[in-house]
């Protein structure tokens, strides 16, 4: 599996508020087998889940999922919190670091921190037998995923490495996102806007720029969980956009009584749908595309009965493409039953960018910038600006740069 299968849901007309642009997905039918069910978390305040014996994830979680493959439940809801006055201007921060050697990213004035076992873990019973129940905390399985892209750091202690970098690799490691409520007009764009018969995801943009998508298996799913759209997490690229966008034109449809014309309700109803198949054609083939096309890098996190687990990174390419990490439980076929993205910034599409190319070249900075056809200085700068400085030792790339100089 390389990319995202959206088979079986189908795009309706969009609604427009301001800047931001909502557009439905429907089902013809739900998909069989699957639901989501609420999981309540006491209190309020910054979460903390243990990795491993030295890796700890910390950030705010405002709702959890449970997967349900049982059959037999017939509630789907999801927990929603309010951040307190710890949160400024509605920034969030998610962290990845080392537990022993270094502190949870800070969440000031904030009630004191709730430990989670696990990003995702199977349900117990009141028996204490596990149940065919899969909890996860959506959107931070795939940012733990992006935060832990090459975690370790340089495995060679090169000369222009810092040595801090060899010892702890990228620890505490850190990325800023946004509260869905601080994105301006999101929150009004979800209180006015009105579900579709079969409706189980949206695709979310700001400024015509796909912000997100969110897909679950049933309707009921997601008559529950929509409101819960204004406490996810967005990247800074879509809280700029919001900020300086221009309103996006809103859909309209144009029929026209051309050579048989308009006889009935029923040319005209043909005619309705025609366009709203030309809208959807326009629509999968422009504003989606990035979305549908990128080629992904899948890791099964767990197996839920008939049904699958992923998390995805991007390729990381310096296409000038929008580029989303998120997760997805799919089926047998490999269709997305759940769904949810992320769109990373420029700046975390350069660092994952960077990161690769230098892990493929064993962090060595001379054999990379050959490898990008770019010049010693002009990698270090590219580095430094991606907020990679940490990895370099000043000294090393100092005398590193004079010998490239003067050889």
């Amino acid at each position: 599996m390389s990319r995202i299968d959206l088979t079986g849901l189908d795009v309706r007309p969009s609604q427009v508020w301001g800047a931001v642009r909502l557009v439905p997905l429907v089902r013809a039918e739900p998909v069989p087998g699957l639901r989501l069910h609420r999981e309540v978390y006491g209190g309020w305040g910054e979460t903390r889940v243990d990795l491993d014996g030295r890796t700890a994830y910390t950030s705010y979680v405002p709702h959890g999922f449970v997967a349900d493959w049982t059959g037999a439940g017939a509630e789907a809801a999801v927990y929603g919190t309010r951040i307190g006055s710890g949160a400024t201007d509605g920034e969030e921060r998610s962290g990845g670091g080392d537990a022993r050697r270094s502190a949870p990213v800070a969440m000031p004035d904030l009630v004191p921190v709730r430990r989670l076992s696990r990003m995702v873990r199977r349900r117990r019973g009141t028996d204490g037998r596990v149940e065919r129940r899969l909890r996860f905390l959506p959107l931070h399985l795939s940012l733990e995923g992006y935060l832990a892209l090459h975690f370790g750091g340089p495995s060679v202690a090169w000369d222009d490495m810092s040595r801090e970098a060899v010892r702890r690799g990228l620890s505490p490691r850190a990325e800023a996102a946004y509260a869905g409520w601080a994105v301006p007009g999101l929150a009004e764009a979800l209180r006015v806007f009105e579900l579709h018969p079969g409706q189980c995801g949206l695709l979310l943009y700001v400024a015509d720029a796909l912000a997100a998508a969110f897909v679950v298996p049933h309707p009921e799913d997601y008559r529950l969980l929509h409101p819960t759209l204004v406490e996810d997490l967005y990247g800074e690229l879509v809280h700029q956009y919001a900020h300086y966008g221009a309103p996006v034109p809103e859909f309209t449809a144009r029929i026209r009584d051309g050579a048989g014309g308009i006889r009935d309700l029923a040319d005209l109803r043909a005619a309705a749908r025609q366009q709203e198949r030309a809208w959807a054609a326009a629509h999968d083939g422009v504003m989606a595309r990035d979305l549908r096309e990128a080629p992904y890098a899948f890791e099964r996190v767990r197996r839920a009965g008939p049904f699958e687990l992923y998390r995805f990174l991007p390729p990381f390419e310096r296409s000038g493409r929008e580029q989303h990490i998120g997760e997805v439980i799919t089926d047998r076929k490999g269709r997305a039953a759940y769904l949810k993205t992320f769109r990373l910034s420029e700046n975390q599409i350069r660092k994952g960018y960077l990161l690769q190319r230098l892990a493929g070249c064993d962090w060595h900075l001379g054999r990379t910038a050959e490898a990008l056809g770019t010049s010693y200085a002009e990698l270090v700068r590219r580095v430094r600006g991606a907020g990679l400085g940490a990895l370099l030792d000043a000294h090393g790339v100092a005398r590193r740069s004079r010998e490239v100089q003067e050889g």
